[in-house]
């Protein structure tokens, strides 16, 4: 009786291992495989079962594409039949805008600039409504209307909608969208030069014998939108270009006026500082990395009894996941809307030269954040594999099914996902002797929340939920959502490549950067939480900068802790133990 109920419990281990590993199988495909010096162009070719199966780096093998074959030459019309299924995916995770600014700073000076539509009324209906702040002279040939709704045109018509005049001002949701997409086209430097053209031309901000009173009927709304774009693209004006035909605009802007004088002063002013956080931010990245050993390199040096271990440093999960949220908020908050975009630059078919940005994909904040994914689940990894006795490793994986939940609890779907994934490395699952005394119920309720099937079905409702929770929020607390970021790009590449760019006739698919400002739109709000737990250095810079094992060193400490199960097994420990240990 004993005997056939240890065949049983043995059954009933293998079939939960099989279940994750094909669940990690499935994240697999639905992340781009995360090398991101090759977003489009590359796929893991067969990752070691070891890795953890979201936004590692792996090597890579030539595609046409990651998810399907691209639709390049489909128009959004033709794709809505075959993208049914998608579009209902992204329904399902997009819920109202409500937001009165994706800016971090209010608008300079906003008593006496345009009062253009709160974000949450930006994308409630089905499209750009020419109603919204149409212009007068809506003359500018080349925009393709239906229902009263801006589905496409040609790239010098939607700049020059981009351009206030006297009699009319753009709404935000023309601004964000078009300033965000514009740089599949064109540099945002080029678009720069554009607009300050058409402002110094056609406004005669350049003529000294222009009507003032004109002048200071245009200005206002000119500095509006300048002030838009440093607010909601800073990153733009890391190009000295940019910043040059900024203060060329603005000083004619402000040349005569104070008030206009002190607003131009002020923007400048908040975009230098807003450039200055990120420096800081980049130079303490750059830090960590370059300061980063591996873990084994540690103990060779440094006994074993004196090494700390998570629980030392953090003895409450419900604290550690607090802090979690710390790490995982700011480095959402210094992701820029525009990099989502310039993650999937390809050459545009009507630029005979190069593609945008080929020179460099600007993207550095985004990758910062997918390598703080995999850091955080090799680091769970890591603290599993530590410990020399069972019972400790077996408290280590209830520890961190605990700071999962809270997690969970909390709206922090990406620290989730990191831990289940470096629970499911294989120098992890394959410790029966250590899982068989753990409580994995709770486990087992995490994983089906994240189970990928039907498309995410069940993390989705719940992501949809916590983003409901968020807006009727009367907490701070209350309004953490943190995505699971790699699905959250696999979907805005699915929208991004599901239809072209541009149509047979040449016009820009306005429809389709509609819906990508939709999606990138949500982002905006939930980087912008400020987060609400009282911070604890000692345990962000445990979390932060503690070494970590390698892939080998985890397959070590595995073997070293529950040893081989068969010959193969065996063979990789012997030559581990050679090569990282000296021993034979």
């Amino acid at each position: 009786m004993i005997a056939h109920q240890k065949i049983q419990r043995v059954k009933d281990y293998w079939a939960r291992l099989e279940l994750k590993h094909q669940l990690f199988l499935d994240l697999e495909t639905a992340t781009l495989g995360l090398e991101l010096n090759h977003w489009l162009s590359s796929l893991p070719a067969h990752a070691s079962k070891s890795h953890s199966r979201v936004g590692l780096k792996s090597s890579t093998k030539q595609k046409t594409s990651i998810f399907s074959t691209l639709a390049s030459e489909k128009s959004l019309s033709d794709c809505k039949k075959e993208q049914q299924w998608k579009l209902s995916m992204y329904s399902s995770s997009i819920t109202p805008v409500c937001f009165t600014s994706p800016l971090t700073e209010k608008p300079i000076g906003k008593e006496s600039m345009p009062q253009t539509p709160p974000f949450s009324a930006m994308f409630d209906s089905s499209g750009y409504n020419r109603n919204l702040y149409q212009s007068a002279d809506d003359s500018c040939g080349g925009l393709y209307y239906h229902d009263n709704n801006l589905l496409s045109g040609s790239l010098e018509a939607l700049i020059q909608h981009l351009v206030p005049n006297v009699d009319y001002y753009p709404d935000r949701t023309y601004i964000f969208t078009f300033l965000l997409s514009s740089r599949l086209f064109m540099h945002p430097y080029e678009l720069m030069a554009k607009v300050c053209h058409l402002c110094v031309e056609h406004q005669r901000l350049s003529d000294p014998n222009s009507d003032k009173n004109q002048i200071r009927k245009i200005a206002p709304k000119i500095l509006q939108l300048l002030t838009e774009w440093t607010e909601t693209f800073p990153y733009d004006f890391r190009d000295e270009r940019m910043m040059r035909n900024l203060k060329d605009l603005a000083h004619r802007i402000a040349s005569g006026e104070e008030t206009y004088r002190k607003n131009v002063q002020q923007m400048i002013q908040c975009l230098i500082r807003k450039l200055a956080t990120l420096s800081q931010y980049e130079e303490v990245l750059a830090k960590i990395s370059s300061t980063s050993t591996d873990r084994l390199t540690v103990l060779k040096t440094k006994p074993q009894s004196i090494q700390r271990d998570i629980i030392t440093v953090c003895s409450d999960p419900y604290t550690l996941a607090q802090q979690l949220t710390h790490i995982e908020l700011e480095r959402l908050s210094y992701i820029g809307p525009e990099e989502f975009v310039q993650a999937f630059v390809q050459k545009d078919p009507l630029d005979n030269d190069k593609s945008c940005y080929s020179e460099q994909k600007k993207t550095r904040n985004l990758e910062a954040y997918v390598e703080w994914f995999n850091r955080l689940s090799y680091l769970v990894a890591t603290e599993i594999c530590m410990p020399v006795k069972k019972k400790h490793r077996a408290r280590m994986i209830e520890y961190f099914i605990d700071v999962a939940r809270e997690c969970f609890n909390i709206g922090n779907f990406n620290s989730l996902m990191a831990i289940i994934s470096g629970m499911n490395m294989s120098p992890v699952s394959r410790l029966k002797k250590t899982w068989a005394k753990v409580k994995t119920a709770k486990f087992d309720v995490l994983e089906h929340q994240m189970d990928p099937s039907s498309n995410f079905y069940n993390y989705r409702t719940a992501l949809r939920g916590a983003a409901q929770r968020s807006l009727t929020a009367h907490s701070s607390r209350e309004k953490i959502v943190i995505p699971f970021f790699s699905l959250l790009i696999k979907d805005i590449y699915f929208l991004n490549e599901g239809c072209a760019n541009r149509l047979p006739n040449g016009h820009v698919n306005f429809e389709k950067f509609w819906e990508l400002a939709k999606q990138v739109s949500e982002f905006m709000i939930w980087k912008q939480v400020e987060c609400p737990f009282e911070r604890d250095r000692k345990i962000l810079q445990y979390l932060l900068t503690v070494p970590v094992f390698s892939e080998d060193a985890l397959y070590l400490a595995s073997y070293e802790s529950e040893g081989p199960e068969n010959h193969i097994e065996k063979d990789r420990w012997k030559s581990l133990r050679s090569s990282l240990l000296g021993r034979v």
